[in-house]
């Protein structure tokens, strides 16, 4: 998925929601970020494949910029209005949540048609590299973040996320630190579900791909992509959830102890995302049309 989209997905953080929104002009002029597309990631194209698609990740680009980012600058809107009127609820996460997803959905969906063409047309051996890139990418999480004890998984997820909060709200208070200690610690193994179920759905995934050529194949690959929640392993679905509410949880309490220099560097941090999204040439040329 996109590192803009993904984030805002995961995440009721203005630090994860809108930690990548800063690259979104090189994400516009490299083809290969805004757009969710993560199976170049783990495939090994030949020359034909890549060039057919650039060719689609332009047209989908096009599509993205001309119809989905005006949503997006109403989405920003909601959030500066939020945070001017120090309205940051429980509630008013979940409906930004909310908001986010459907736009991931939408636009997992348009370029899903091209996700499709694209495997069908692997061979064995690029199949087979596929499965082995998903290998790798289980053993390297696996050693970053489960190999850690318990206690050091935690400090160093409550660092992490002290270090995206800095650069948005500028330097915590000690309350404010002693807050992301305790939604870190809250969190506890959730790292464990987390890469499970990411396996569970690389293996479902690898498992469709060897039937590509199938009449199923097509509503397969939709569900995978488009409607992954569907697929959760019951663990993860609960751990999800949990993170979902601690995350709103965190925020929630980190605006109310914010101070109004904090909450004016984080407004100006989105109205550099807003300008960001403003100057694309694609996004004006749709506003002239």
């Amino acid at each position: 998925m996109s590192r803009w989209l993904k984030p805002v997905a995961f995440a009721l953080t203005f630090a994860l929601a809108l930690g990548a929104c800063s690259r979104v002009g090189v994400a516009y002029r490299n083809l290969d970020v805004i757009i969710p597309w993560t199976l170049s990631d783990y495939l090994d194209m030949n020359g034909e494949q890549k060039n057919w698609l650039n060719e689609r990740l332009k047209e989908h680009l096009t599509w993205h910029c001309t119809t989905q980012l005006p949503g997006y600058l109403d989405w920003l809107d909601r959030l500066q209005g939020m945070i001017e009127s120090n309205q940051i609820t429980d509630t008013a996460l979940q409906e930004r949540t909310r908001e986010a997803e459907q736009a991931i959905a939408e636009t997992a969906r348009a370029i899903t048609p091209s996700a499709i063409e694209l495997l069908q047309g692997l061979d064995d051996k690029q199949v087979a590299e596929m499965n082995d890139a998903f290998a790798k990418d289980q053993r390297k999480r696996q050693e970053e973040y489960l190999k850690p004890p318990l206690d050091q998984q935690i400090k160093e997820r409550g660092e992490r996320m002290s270090k995206r909060l800095n650069d948005w709200l500028g330097p915590l208070s000690p309350a404010q630190q002693q807050r992301v200690v305790a939604w870190s610690t809250a969190l506890g193994d959730q790292n464990t579900q987390w890469i499970a179920n990411r396996a569970h759905w690389q293996k479902q995934f690898s498992a469709a791909v060897a039937q590509r050529q199938s009449p199923q194949f097509p509503q397969r690959i939709e569900t995978l992509l488009v409607n992954r929640e569907s697929l959760w392993t019951p663990e993860y679905r609960q751990a999800f959830a949990n993170t979902e509410a601690q995350a709103r949880s965190l925020i929630v309490d980190l605006m109310a102890q914010s101070t109004p220099m904090q909450r004016q560097r984080l407004l100006t941090k989105i109205e550099g995302v807003r300008k960001d999204f403003s100057d694309l040439k694609c996004l004006k040329a749709a506003k002239q049309g």
